[in-house]
């Protein structure tokens, strides 16, 4: 069964445009400083990218922050699996990131290889406009695009 949480009300806070919101993924750029996201939606992207990369029981002090992908991703590759990955995820980002409606999940499985492909299609909210994350599973770790 899952579990209630406050509910969250999507505020844009992205008013001044050389006011920064947050920090972008992945870290770094060329000259060292972290890359900042000046949008809302830039942000919330981030925030998903962040969530699809944490394992649950990794972040200190917030054990349950983050998606049980990887633990599937030791499972059998069988017909279910797919489906468990795509409801695993949905259930995790409606629960992390409910701002974020997921329009579609495409998961892609080569067992020969051990490896996952995740496509997701999302919004930030209903009016805002479709993106699109990959995200590579294999035995050497996961890569997003």
């Amino acid at each position: 069964m899952a579990k209630e949480r406050k509910t969250f009300f999507y505020n844009p806070i992205d008013f001044e445009k050389d006011v920064a919101v947050g920090v972008k993924l992945p870290f770094g750029k060329p000259n060292g400083l972290f890359a900042q996201s000046y949008t809302t939606e830039e942000q919330a992207t981030s925030n998903l990218k962040n969530l699809l990369l944490t394992r649950k029981g990794e972040r200190p002090f917030q054990p349950e922050f983050g998606s049980d992908v990887y633990s599937l991703l030791f499972e059998n590759i069988d017909l279910d699996l797919n489906e468990r990955i795509s409801d695993t995820l949905s259930e995790d980002i409606k629960f992390w990131l409910p701002y974020i409606v997921i329009d579609n999940i495409d998961v892609q499985t080569e067992p020969d290889r051990n490896f996952v492909k995740i496509e997701l299609r999302f919004r930030v909210t209903e009016q805002g406009a479709n993106q699109q994350i990959i995200v590579f599973y294999d035995s050497a770790g996961s890569t997003i695009e």
